[in-house]
């Protein structure tokens, strides 16, 4: 679920928020970091969770039309194709799924019902759900474009679900636009044979995902005070405020990288960091950091230290 990129961004707000110093016990700070990480698993259960009560606002919908007192031919008979959804009743019948969610108490929209009749509305105006109520075709195929659709053109860019989501959890908002990325990808693979399970991707690739996170934070910490002398001496010619900003931390974990994780190519670090300076910092933050790491990486290879290992790597 979680890919490099995302566990840097993790470790660089977790750093970012750490108000300790290098000898302190990291322990209570390395907890923090991983419930960070942790909590980008309870916004992708979030969404699911919010699936299925639009899956049941739709059944509730048509049974209140069928008891309609003075109801119409068409209230009584209405078009059920959006409850009877294949992939919407994947997600509301996966029993683990649902455990899941209850046990982690991510189920909040029965008490904040109003978001779900908000974008239950706006679905059911829409040209998408007319075009696919009135449609012959089904099937898994199908449905699930339908559901892909919804959630890519209504339910994502909501403003007032952006903003509930800022609200229930500050972190969020950073880490909306990766699990919906997420979402859409195990919703677009999913089988009938496999979705008991595909549902509920890990978190990590692998350990070493886990490991690196853990290990990228702590060592970063604690070589803090060498990290910062010797960014200090190949940036005599730049602001100081620029070096205690974000811009700093970012070459601080590109060191710790360069140095300590001797697996991980210079141009694989360099390209990380100026991605994550170009979204999170300023404009002319990319410019400054690629400037001082090619310094670095130059100097390293030419006294022939911190060399890296491995297939590929230079």
């Amino acid at each position: 679920m979680l890919n490099r990129r995302h566990i840097r961004i993790k470790v660089m707000q977790s750093l970012y928020a750490f108000k300790g110093h290098e000898g302190d016990d990291l322990a209570k700070d390395e907890k923090f970091l991983m419930h960070s990480l942790d909590s980008m698993f309870d916004l992708y259960l979030s969404i699911l969770a919010l699936l299925t009560e639009l899956h049941k606002k739709s059944k509730d919908y048509n049974s209140k039309l069928q008891k309609k007192l003075l109801g119409s031919d068409a209230d009584r008979e209405p078009n059920t194709k959006f409850q009877d959804n294949i992939l919407l009743n994947i997600i509301s019948n996966n029993n683990m799924l649902q455990d899941i969610i209850t046990k982690r108490k991510l189920n909040f929209w029965d008490l904040d019902f109003e978001y779900v009749d908000i974008l239950f509305k706006e679905i059911k105006n829409s040209k998408l759900y007319e075009t696919y109520t009135n449609s012959l075709e089904d099937g898994l195929k199908t449905d699930k474009k339908f559901i892909i659709d919804i959630y890519t053109q209504i339910i994502a860019p909501n403003d007032k679900l952006y903003d509930y989501f800022e609200d229930k959890k500050l972190t969020w908002v950073d880490d909306f636009p990766v699990v919906n990325t997420v979402l859409l990808k195990v919703l677009s693979k999913l089988k009938l044979t496999s979705a008991e399970t595909k549902l509920l991707p890990n978190l990590y690739k692998d350990e070493d995902d886990k490991a690196f996170a853990k290990d990228l934070f702590k060592k970063t910490i604690l070589n803090n005070s060498k990290f910062e002398e010797e960014i200090s001496k190949k940036t005599t010619n730049w602001d100081t405020e620029r070096l205690a900003s974000l811009d700093g931390l970012l070459l601080k974990m590109a060191l710790c990288e360069f140095q300590k994780f001797p697996s991980i190519p210079y141009k694989v670090t360099i390209n990380e960091y100026l991605e994550i300076a170009k979204e999170y910092s300023t404009p002319k933050s990319s410019l400054f950091i690629n400037g001082i790491l090619d310094k670095v990486v130059k100097e390293y290879q030419s006294n022939n230290i911190h060399l890296k290992s491995g297939r590929g790597l230079i």
